[in-house]
């Protein structure tokens, strides 16, 4: 019988099947940070138990640490200062290979993963994060598991899951100049909403998926949870394998051509069952700005606030109301008129190299606003090297940005980088969630190239358009 790539690791992975339909499948690469284990580790304690494979586990520290120059654990809230402490004593109780801010190879959990060459084709992958889909685009069955799950996984190598179903979503066509994967990306959780992938986990396709980057590909994966995903693939390729050869944790010299005949074994099977297929065509995706408190909402930079009266039922048009009065945002407005008060371009989602570029393109021999705060933030101390290698990070201090440390920073603002109440940003982040950057702060998700012209102009402009 055909079998989809997940049909394929799921297979390959599986330990025991139990009566009531959940499955105990084998865990290749567990990854840790300081918000999620500090009580899988006092429960390691409590029952005597050492962790099963410390080299298949890897300790970072990026949701608290801070992103300023000559940053420590030592910072300045109470709650985070603890919880980095812990992740020190833990990592090192337990023998596990723990980035700190002191190490070069720290950064963003989901950053460093497969920049180490640990995220590889037909892998499961887990992490007490929700954004872990991102190792899905090496052809990975990568997710976030809950603090419980996160002791299982420390404890036994193994985690209890329940089989998703197959969904297929094909992109053809390709992405027009100014046009990225972030905007692909939105404008597919735009057509099929939040919950369109509930119960599923995503295979992105088609020759629009097949051009991208291998950044451009995690940015996708990344956001397959806002579409309510419980993972996004993508099948393994040239574009895969380049990408990883020669990297740390990647097999090496005797073991690499036995690797590779086993991930090109991996792509969905001719004739493979999806149980949903959708298409897109990624010809015809513009620019996307959000305009409320979900990632479903959003347009085309080109286009205007939405009414909520034309919503499809009455719940929709009261929580569109209700996203307008908390983003201060009226129907009809142009999207082009929105005034911004900060620009965050980082996180998971579009803080790798290719997203610094894209931004220096955009900026250099430009000014910020005089209004606007931007801030850059390195997905790891890698990206940050070879930005300044490059000249890209000079290139955005001389426009008036903001040149920091690797962390997550203010796309979840657990660290002192966080909007004000009513502050207005631009961001290259995942989530615009009631709060998610500060206190009633407001949240408008767009493309690197997008965010980096909007910290230019003080308010939204179409990319494609600038001169």
């Amino acid at each position: 019988m055909p079998l989809t790539l997940y049909d394929k690791i799921w297979n390959a992975h599986r330990v025991h099947a139990f009566s009531d339909g959940s499955t105990l499948l084998y865990i290749d690469q567990h990854l840790v940070h300081e918000v999620t284990t500090p009580q899988p580790f006092d429960g390691l304690r409590l029952t005597g138990r050492r962790v099963r494979r410390p080299d298949a586990t890897l300790g970072v520290a990026d949701h608290d640490i801070p992103t300023t120059p000559g940053r420590s654990d030592d910072c300045e809230d109470p709650e985070a200062r603890v919880q980095l402490a812990l992740m020190r004593q833990n990592t090192r109780e337990f023998g596990i290979t723990y980035f700190g801010y002191e190490d070069p190879r720290q950064g963003i959990v989901h950053v460093v993963g497969p920049e180490q060459g640990l995220t590889q084709p037909g892998m499961t992958v887990v992490c007490g994060d929700s954004h872990t889909s991102t190792h899905g685009a090496f052809g990975a069955y990568a997710v976030g598991i809950g603090t419980s799950e996160v002791e299982h996984v420390l404890a036994t190598q193994t985690l209890i899951q329940k089989r998703s179903r197959n969904m297929r979503i094909t992109c053809t066509g390709a992405l027009r100049p100014g046009v990225a994967a972030k905007d692909l990306v939105l404008a597919i959780i735009r057509q099929i909403g939040t919950a369109g992938a509930t119960g599923c986990v995503i295979e992105f396709a088609g020759p629009a998926v097949q051009a991208l980057s291998m950044e451009g590909r995690m940015t996708l994966s990344n956001m397959a949870i806002e579409a309510g995903a419980r993972a996004g693939l993508i099948a393994p390729d040239e574009t895969t394998f380049r990408y990883l050869q020669g990297r740390p944790g990647a097999p090496q010299v005797g073991h690499w051509q036995q690797a590779l005949v086993y991930w090109k074994s991996l792509p969905s099977d001719p004739g493979a069952r999806y149980d949903a297929e959708v298409g897109i065509d990624a010809s015809q995706v513009a620019p996307m700005v959000t305009w409320g408190t979900s990632p479903q909402d959003v347009v085309p930079v080109t286009a205007v606030v939405p009414d909520p009266a034309t919503a499809k039922d009455e719940a929709a048009r009261e929580a569109a109301a209700a996203a307008l009065e908390y983003m201060g945002l009226r129907a009809g407005q142009k999207i082009s008129d929105i005034a911004l008060d900060k620009v965050f371009i980082g996180s998971c989602t579009n803080s790798r190299i290719e997203d610094l570029r894209a931004v220096s393109q955009v900026v250099a021999g430009r000014k910020v606003a005089r209004h606007v705060q931007a801030l850059v933030v390195p997905g790891s101390g890698w990206v940050k090297r070879q930005a300044e290698r490059e000249g890209i990070a000079q290139t955005l201090i001389d426009a008036g940005f903001e040149w920091r440390e690797p962390g997550c920073s203010m796309c979840i603002a657990m660290n002192p980088d966080r909007l004000q109440p009513q502050e207005r940003c631009a961001s290259t982040s995942n989530r615009n969630f009631v709060g998610r950057q500060g206190p009633r702060g407001r949240t408008h998700l767009v493309s690197p190239a997008m965010a980096g012209a909007a910290a230019i102009a003080g308010h939204f402009v179409d990319v494609r358009d600038w001169k």
